[in-house]
């Protein structure tokens, strides 16, 4: 069974993962959620959720069957000490694993070079550029709830539901008509109004 890490820090913003996370966590997807963090540490969401996350930085294997990394925002990704990540995405980057990025999330790959030459939204372009001073992807950046460039998936933080779409077409967990019916029923709801 295939993993897909959600990497996690104090503050996570819980609900950018959720409608994707309980999806893939179904059986039958032939995937399984897992947690990840610098460090062992319960974690705490910005919704007071307490989170003790399965793998950390240091003890990160890469012999696991990594399908895909998942990174929430929240109110961590500007810290210090969160800038640890850095060596997880640079892992899956280099070994082709897709890595789905939300919110301020997207303003840690922008700082760290990882959005320079994709095609990737975030907040707002100018939310972006200030938060991270080291980001040179202006030319890429697309107005828009969620962006898929090859294996990287980009979202603002009111783009929870397509950012899940993109992923859960990426892993190949609903396709066509049923992805659309997926999608419809948590955008619009059973009795639209």
């Amino acid at each position: 069974m295939k993993e897909v890490f959600i990497f996690i820090t104090d503050g996570f913003a819980d609900w950018e993962a959720s409608y994707v996370s309980s999806e893939l966590n179904k059986p039958g997807t032939g995937y399984r959620v897992k947690t990840i963090a610098i460090d062992p540490e319960p974690k705490v969401s910005m919704g007071g959720l307490t989170i003790l996350p399965d793998y950390s930085v240091n003890e990160f294997n890469p012999n696991v069957d990594i399908a895909m990394l998942i990174i929430p925002g929240g109110t961590g990704w500007r810290e210090e000490k969160n800038q640890q990540a850095k060596v997880v995405v640079e892992y899956c980057v280099s070994k082709d694993i897709p890595v789905a990025a939300i919110c301020d999330a997207t303003t840690f790959l922008g700082n760290h070079g990882f959005l320079d030459n994709h095609r990737h939204t975030g907040n707002t372009l100018a939310y972006l550029k200030e938060g991270a001073p080291n980001y040179r992807g202006d030319q890429h950046y697309v107005e828009g709830q969620s962006v898929r460039d090859e294996n990287l998936i980009t979202a603002n933080g009111s783009g929870a539901l397509e950012f899940s779409k993109h992923i859960l077409e990426r892993l190949g967990v609903f396709e066509g008509e049923e992805l659309n019916q997926w999608y419809g029923l948590f955008k619009k709801g059973y009795f639209p109004s």
